[in-house]
């Protein structure tokens, strides 16, 4: 039981730690597609993360994967090496980050979803109802202080959030068998033969005329985004649970709302300490309902019973 519990705690706080460096990830790409293409910073950032999971799957001499978990892998690199980047970048030549970071609400639902459909995993009624009022917390809030919606920009959101929670939960199921590190750099590596092209395809025409800041950003979304953030994040869903440790998510809002308003300048409403607190009080909860409650010990005979 004990080593049980250490497996499930050492799960939330490396989940945790994963929620934390994706936090900057969207305040990052704002920052980047200011000068580079949605399209360039797609291919870039997952090229320059692929060569470096590249060579760590090099130095640690990494075993390959088998052929039954080559598929996985490509929907892992479809959702969150391809689709949620691709999708968010373009999302945010419409929306500010701060509108888009509210989306990340509904990330934990969708991660939740895909975790019962792909891993087989079976959450207690109760945890549904706490992530259901963690989500409608984050959108309420959004609705209430999201003035700079788009038609557009929140319709690629939504389908980044789709195939993003579809990536963590086949990544975190492979997680298991490969190790996090592992899958995220296969899933890179696999990626590489469309996003160098890519990449080269939608090449600046002129490095002068990118700031700094975007180079910054691209910097960081390629090497914490897009590779330490998932070492950490893939052993927390792998450990504590793809449903549960996966509501970590609902606080990702906040921790990129703070971000935003650091780097970006932009407002943050007061009320965002109180749906905070909301939203931190239906992660607990979701934490103590998200995995299967324990089988009950077989009861003896109520004759046996008597009998004895």
């Amino acid at each position: 039981m004990r080593k049980t519990l250490d497996s499930t705690t050492d799960g939330w706080l490396c989940g945790l730690a994963g929620v934390l460096i994706f936090s900057g990830s969207l305040p990052a790409t704002r920052v980047a597609v200011l000068d580079l293409d949605p399209l360039f910073l797609t291919g870039a950032r997952a090229t320059l993360a692929g060569l470096l999971g590249a060579l760590l799957l090099m130095l640690f001499r990494a075993a390959r994967p088998q052929r039954s978990e080559v598929w996985p892998l490509v929907i892992v690199a479809l959702g969150v090496v391809v689709g949620f980047p691709l999708l968010t970048a373009l999302a945010l030549r419409h929306v500010s980050s701060a509108h888009a970071i509210v989306f990340v609400g509904l990330l934990p639902l969708s991660t939740a979803i895909f975790g019962v459909l792909r891993a087989g995993e079976r959450p207690q009624p109760a945890f549904w109802l706490f992530s259901a009022l963690g989500s409608g917390a984050v959108v309420a809030f959004a609705l209430r202080h999201g003035a700079d919606a788009s038609p557009v920009g929140d319709a690629l959101m939504l389908a980044a959030i789709v195939v993003c929670g579809l990536g963590y939960a086949e990544g975190a199921r492979l997680s298991r068998r490969l190790g996090g590190w592992q899958v995220i750099c296969w899933a890179l590596v696999i990626s590489l033969p469309v996003m160098v092209p890519l990449a080269a395809w939608c090449l600046p025409a002129s490095f002068a005329a990118v700031s700094a800041a975007s180079w910054w950003g691209l910097a960081y979304v390629s090497l914490f985004s897009m590779l330490i953030g998932f070492v950490f994040w893939y052993r927390g869903l792998a450990l504590g649970g793809i449903a549960g440790v996966g509501q970590l998510q609902l606080l990702q809002p906040f921790f990129g709302f703070l971000l935003a308003a650091l780097l970006l300048h932009e407002a943050v409403p007061t009320a965002m300490l109180a749906v905070t607190a909301v939203v931190i009080g239906c992660v607990a909860g979701a934490r103590r309902f998200g995995r299967s409650p324990a089988p009950k010990p077989p009861q003896q005979n109520r004759a046996q019973a008597q009998r004895g």
